[in-house]
């Protein structure tokens, strides 16, 4: 840098504090050029490999170690100005490089942790694994939401705020905020709740047998989680309330269940056993029934007007649309069974004895 200044002041005829200038805005702009070189060449060997954390971090580190160093270089021009002119601001322009520079590297970390997420997603969707998104989309949240409070309180220190000053009166004023902002915090709390433990993830369908609470989760945030009913309307449900009601996950069952009662007629009670066994025996090998999942086919009670027949089984598949072509299947089965033995499926009937009696005389 003394070489260039002395050229520039010797050969140009540049005054001495100009040409320092001139000569670290040179050395800045030099210097991103060979950072601009040095990233592109490390992300063309990192698009080469399997991992998505160089990726991530490389294409995350362009913007920000481009803005730190010019930050860096006006820092300098800041020191050059001060000792030509003799001013007083040199304490407010480091500051102001302190803070920007905690910026960029804010600014880095919350375009890494956002590349990470995606990256992460789109692998584990290209390879067909199974994961949470709703578990990857919290974590980000989480670690930028960290990030920003960082920076925040760094930035704070820079400028000449007492951190430990500051938290004491962040503790105050969020007890104050806490008792205004009660249901704002239960939502947000209620979601972390959510985001940890898991009842749900986006895409999944729940239920509510305590509230009118039914579909396909959409979307979670830290204040409500969105779901779409299925007459396609939206519901917004605030997080909170999932802390305080039962929530169903049927997404998570590992089978479907058929539970028929299927009435005889009281003049077939010579078949039944037959077809009790018959159907029993259709159940074991319908290629849409588990056979390893509880199975039962039992002549349960004598009903007023049938003799009912308790069918018990559950299906392989989980897809609601599937199941019912299952559970059709499996009734004209049961039907066919009670014709081949001569049954028919029982009326609601009443029988009425009419007494006689002697003729009234006139």
């Amino acid at each position: 840098m003394d070489e260039l200044r002395s050229f520039l002041v010797d050969r140009l005829g540049i005054e001495p504090w100009a040409a320092s200038l001139f000569a670290i805005a040179l050395i800045t702009l030099a210097a991103n050029q060979v950072a601009q070189l040095l990233l592109r060449q490390a992300l063309r060997a990192a698009s080469r490999t399997t991992t998505v954390w160089d990726d991530a971090l490389l294409r995350s580190a362009d913007r920000p170690v481009l803005a730190a160093l010019w930050v860096i270089g006006l820092g300098f021009m800041a020191r050059v100005l001060e000792r030509q002119f003799d001013l007083t601001f040199i304490e407010e322009a480091l500051a102001a490089r302190d803070v920007l520079l905690v910026a960029c590297v804010a600014w880095f970390m919350i375009r890494f942790i956002g590349r990470i997420t995606r990256n992460i997603v789109e692998q584990r969707r290209a390879r067909g694994e199974e994961f949470d998104v709703t578990t990857v989309d919290a974590l980000g949240k989480l670690a930028r939401l960290v990030t920003v409070a960082i920076a925040v309180l760094m930035a704070a220190q820079a400028v000449g705020f007492e951190v430990t000053g500051l938290l004491a009166l962040g503790g105050v004023g969020g007890i104050a905020v806490g008792f205004a902002a009660k249901d704002l915090l239960a939502n947000f709390f209620g979601g972390l709740t959510i985001y940890l433990d898991r009842p749900f993830g986006v895409g999944e369908w729940i239920r509510s047998p305590d509230k009118s609470i039914e579909g396909t989760v959409e979307y979670i945030s830290w204040r409500h989680t969105r779901i779409r009913a299925f007459n396609k309307n939206p519901i917004y449900v605030p997080n909170a309330v999932f802390t305080t009601i039962v929530v169903e996950n049927p997404s998570r069952m590992s089978h479907r269940r058929i539970k028929e009662t299927i009435g005889l007629r009281y003049d077939d009670l010579a078949v039944v056993a037959d077809v009790v066994a018959d159907i029993k025996a259709m159940l074991s090998q319908h290629p849409g029934i588990d056979p390893t999942q509880t199975l039962i086919v039992n002549f349960n009670q004598y009903g007023a007007s049938s003799l009912d027949v308790l069918v018990y089984a559950f299906t392989k598949t989980i897809v609601w649309v599937e199941y019912h072509d299952v559970k059709q299947d499996v009734l004209l089965k049961i039907g066919e069974i009670v014709e081949r033995h001569g049954a028919r499926i029982a009326l609601p009937t009443r029988t009425l004895q009419l007494q006689t009696g002697p003729t009234p005389q006139p």
